[in-house]
């Protein structure tokens, strides 16, 4: 299962000016090219804080940016590397899904516009950001997926949180938001750095018995 914004789709520059709009209307502060950077360096947690931001506001807040958001969904770049990556992972037949806070409406068309529709088996999308671990425990009740066989891949802390909490293994992307340190940190299962580390490191476990996957860490 994958995370959409900054782990499939380079998203970062969108975010960070649709964020910007929309700081007077919510009443967080605006940030610059500058303080965004070392915002990558920060927990999901301690940016909610530090923005000073109600818990109860944000649900508006993710509805309101992907409202935004979806007025620029047609010149969205996919990361490098990441299109042929999913498309092996397809064909040698693992079942792939996206859970995000990102609009279905939104990953649909962005998934349309790069040829992808066919990918995924199933897209969810929960307006709080803390709220995947809700989606996936779903996911894993509707499917009977064994937990050991799942891989939750993100790019950001709260994206290893949600795995945690739903008893899977996380993969942490550093070609995303959040810096490699600020994921290290958090000790995912496994913290990769570029889209290909995915087919090695998702591999069958029959094929994988005699392999190492430290090397990814």
């Amino acid at each position: 299962m994958f995370d959409f914004d900054g782990t499939i789709a380079n998203s970062l520059d969108i975010a960070f000016h649709i964020t910007n709009r929309l700081a007077k209307e919510f009443g967080y502060p605006t940030t610059s090219l500058e303080e965004f950077k070392q915002l990558k360096k920060l927990s999901s947690r301690e940016i909610l804080k530090q923005a000073k931001i109600s818990v109860f506001v944000v649900p508006f807040l993710v509805k309101r940016f992907n409202a935004e958001f979806g007025q620029s969904i047609q010149q969205l770049p996919i990361f490098p590397g990441m299109r042929e990556t999913l498309l092996e992972l397809k064909q040698r037949g693992d079942w792939l899904g996206i859970v995000s806070t990102n609009s279905e409406k939104n990953i649909r068309s962005f998934l349309e516009t790069q040829r992808l529709s066919d990918v995924f088996a199933q897209v969810v999308s929960s307006s709080r950001p803390f709220g995947k671990s809700r989606l996936i425990k779903k996911i894993v009740r509707q499917h009977g997926f064994a937990s050991d066989a799942l891989f939750y891949v993100g790019d950001e802390t709260r994206d290893i949180e949600a795995a945690r909490k739903s008893g899977i293994r996380a993969i942490a992307v550093t070609w995303g938001f959040n810096s490699a340190e600020a994921l290290a940190a958090q000790q995912p299962d496994f913290l990769i750095h570029q889209p290909p580390d995915l087919l090695a490191l998702t591999r069958p476990a029959s094929a994988s018995q005699t392999g190492d996957n430290r090397h990814f860490l």
